[in-house]
């Protein structure tokens, strides 16, 4: 059994915070998702935020701490980040923060193709389970789930969570 919630209300929620969090001129900011649930997410943001730059992609296979274990994708893209990342004011998006991993790979990887003004952190979703001191800076929203369950954004058109039980 699983439970779906459209993402539409949250997504205007968590721009009106970002209107509110800049505190620079919008064309110093570059927003950067994390493939794929981030990247759907942050493509929705920077059309309601209306930002200039164009839209970052983040594929963080590399900098995984688990790529030993689970191996490479066959079809991994490389991230695309179409402006230099010195001095911009980074706001990193991504669907889910659960242990904190993917967000931790996510910097590693910005910070090796400069050194960011600053990095604000847009999720989604914020869950129990953090490993990592990582918190995020705008939330769509928080869910405290219990053992044997996940959270799945589906998408693209249409965006939904969907709430599973794990082997369903």
């Amino acid at each position: 059994m699983s439970s779906i919630i459209h993402v539409d209300m949250l997504l205007h929620s968590m721009s009106n915070y970002l209107n509110k969090k800049l505190q620079c001129p919008r064309d110093e900011v570059l927003m950067i998702g994390i493939k794929t649930g981030g990247e759907w997410i942050a493509q929705r943001l920077h059309q309601l935020l209306e930002l200039s730059q164009p839209l970052g992609k983040l594929n963080i296979a590399f900098y995984r701490d688990d790529f030993s274990r689970i191996g490479l994708h066959p079809q991994v893209e490389p991230s695309s980040l179409p402006v230099e990342v010195n001095n911009r004011h980074i706001i990193l998006v991504d669907d889910v923060l659960h242990t904190g991993r993917t967000i931790r790979a996510g910097l590693n990887e910005i910070f090796d193709y400069g050194r960011p003004a600053s990095v604000l952190l847009a999720v989604l979703v914020e869950r129990n389970g953090r490993e990592l001191p990582i918190q995020p800076d705008i939330i769509g929203c928080s869910f405290c789930l219990e053992a044997g369950k996940t959270i799945k954004l589906c998408g693209p058109d249409p965006l939904s969570l969907e709430i599973q039980t794990i082997n369903e």
